[in-house]
């Protein structure tokens, strides 16, 4: 059975960091790409960030130079490091990963993310 768990949201200042973790069970994240989304209310989900199994990773414009993803293999955990944030990125944000084999789309709980003004 596969788990993800996010952690790390909260409240900070405009400003401020958080670092979120997605820890998994019953999957691999280094044989998978793994992404992260968020979705504020009465907005779509949409896609931030993403690290595929080599380790390439690629952002949303409105965050290309304040989050970074990474991937620690031996904890089977990505994060979000989240800086210099702004009260535009104040959402739910949820960790993805699909694998192939077999075919599954995969969703953790979300962990609510505020930023104040």
């Amino acid at each position: 059975q596969v788990q993800l768990v996010e952690s790390g949201g909260g409240l900070v200042q405009a400003g401020g960091s958080l670092r979120l973790s997605c820890a998994a069970s019953g999957v691999i994240f280094r044989i998978n790409a793994v992404g992260w989304y968020r979705q504020a209310p009465g907005q779509q989900r949409q896609l931030v960030a993403i690290i595929s199994s080599g380790g390439a990773t690629s952002y949303a414009d409105s965050v290309k130079g304040r989050f970074t993803i990474s991937r620690d293999n031996a904890k089977n955990t990505v994060y979000l490091q989240m800086n210099s944030l702004k009260p535009e990125d104040t959402a739910v944000y949820y960790c993805n990963t699909r694998t192939a084999l077999p075919r599954g789309d995969y969703w953790g709980q979300g962990t609510q993310v505020t930023v104040s003004s």
